[in-house]
């Protein structure tokens, strides 16, 4: 390399790391990335969009075989696996590249190899055993995270699988146990139950989907249910048996066990920081339950060395990263007006079936934290648009500070949630009242005015219920 010396250097090219580059770019740094695999990271090339690719199949699948209610019908419906998952990786592979297009715009240095700090604003790239060494007046660590994994749990690749092994199944099992009902684990379950495996999740915890809201869970589990899969909460997965091509887990709930047979297994039991072999070890940076930990402003307390993303822990999410990078570099280059992180403001996604949205507090934390409080609730049933869409199944919740009308939270299940939720957060950025939203005119016929109508019964004057 001619020259190795930048203002910015950043480790990990996933969302956090290639956007927060771009914006030290913008800001007239010289700028680096360095990346060891793909551009895009987990994200762009293994996670939220190729599994977004593969759930749109299954979701056609779940349309052409439902077609008769829209006035349609069709005979010896079928789907090719293999051109599903070709599908999926093309998907990636446009988003990756896209990425790599977006760094020479940008004249953004990218670096293939490892890095590791060096102390002194070094890092230490090695790539086919070859070193170099690379200066920056500033480092932001985004080396993101990977699958958990647990002893007698272990993935092998072929019958207990990860996400990125469940992403390009040579053939779709015919049975699944799926180890975990968060968004990773109930994406794939509704995935592969729409495409006619027979699927059982189980979760250690009481209730699936446990980060959401009490009401929504519950009301996500029984359409899953109403889909054909089998759940089990409050249940361990105690052992996993391998047979030359199928696995017998042991399920043990509360004094009770059982054994079940399936054909494979996903592992979805959380994930863990990429903090191993980057060089944290002579550094001031602390280390806790496998996460960096960094102030406010993604400062790790090394001297010019930052950290973003999934490195530094919950919420996992690809846009989480991407607004802490953006917050790290202006902060870093002095901008004024930056605000920190408000994780209350930051919207969680689940892409299943039926799809599940959230920004805020739920209902039973927001009374823990002491609020007196105003609860609206409207069904997709209540909706003219949902239900010309055939898809009345659904609700949307809001939560509201009764003293003085702000919006603590807001909790959506049914078709399309995961676009509308940005409504709810635009308000919560806005800092919007009851009043403002109760004012505000939502376009009809729209399922967004299941949104209005949640607002207008916390407050007993909902309109179409």
């Amino acid at each position: 390399m001619a020259d190795s010396s930048f203002d910015m250097v950043v480790v990990g090219g996933g969302p956090g790391g290639y956007v927060a580059a771009i914006r030290a770019a913008q800001l007239g740094m010289k700028t680096a990335v360095i990346e060891r695999d793909q551009l895009g990271g987990i994200c762009l090339n293994w996670g939220c969009i190729p599994t977004k690719a593969l759930l749109r199949s299954s979701e056609i699948n779940h349309l052409l075989h439902n077609m008769e209610q829209y006035g349609f019908s069709a005979k010896e419906i079928t789907f090719d696996a293999k051109k599903i998952v070709e599908r999926s990786r093309k998907v990636a592979k446009q988003l990756s590249n896209g990425v790599a297009f977006l760094m020479k715009k940008h004249k953004i240095t990218v670096i293939p190899g490892e890095a590791k700090l060096a102390g002194g604003g070094k890092l230490t790239v090695t790539k086919d055993g070859k070193s170099e060494t690379v200066t920056g007046k500033n480092i932001i660590l985004a080396t993101g995270a990977r699958a958990r994994s647990f002893p007698g749990l272990e993935p092998d690749g072929k019958l207990v699988w990860t996400y990125k092994e469940a992403m390009v199944p040579e053939k779709l099992p015919k049975s699944l146990l799926v180890i975990g009902s968060g968004a990773i684990g109930i994406e794939f379950a509704s995935f592969y139950r729409n495409l006619g495996c027979e699927v059982t999740v189980v979760e250690v915890l009481d209730r699936v989907l446990p980060v959401e809201d009490e009401d929504i869970s519950a009301f996500a589990k029984k359409a899953f249910e109403k889909q054909g899969m089998k759940i089990f909460t409050g249940t361990n997965v105690k052992e996993l048996k391998k047979n030359a091509d199928s696995v017998t887990a042991t399920l043990v709930q509360g004094d009770k066990s059982q054994t079940l047979e399936v054909e494979r297994v996903i592992l979805a039991v959380g994930i863990v920081g990429n903090v191993e072999n980057i060089g944290l070890e002579k550094t001031k940076i602390k280390v806790d339950r496998t996460h960096v930990v960094v102030d406010q402003w993604c400062f790790t307390g090394e001297p010019g060395v930052y950290a973003i993303g999934d490195l530094v822990g919950a919420p996992w999410l690809a846009h989480k990263a991407m607004h802490e990078g953006v917050m790290c570099v202006e902060k870093i280059a002095g901008i004024k007006g930056v605000h920190p992180l408000n994780v209350n403001n930051v919207p969680g996604c689940t892409y299943c079936m039926p799809q599940v949205a959230s920004v805020g507090l739920t209902e039973k934390k927001a009374k823990e934290a002491g609020y007196e409080l105003r609860v609206g609730r409207f069904p997709f049933i209540g909706n003219g648009k949902a239900i010309a869409l055939g898809e009345p199944e659904g609700l949307i919740k809001t939560v509201f500070d009764a003293k003085t009308g702000e919006l603590l939270g807001a909790h959506m299940v049914g078709t399309e949630v995961t676009e509308l939720i940005q409504g709810y957060t635009i308000a919560k950025t806005m800092e919007a009242t009851e009043a403002d939203l109760m004012a505000t005119i939502f376009p009809h016929p729209t399922l967004s005015e299941m949104m209005h109508e949640s607002v207008l019964d916390a407050y007993g004057r909902a309109l179409h219920i």
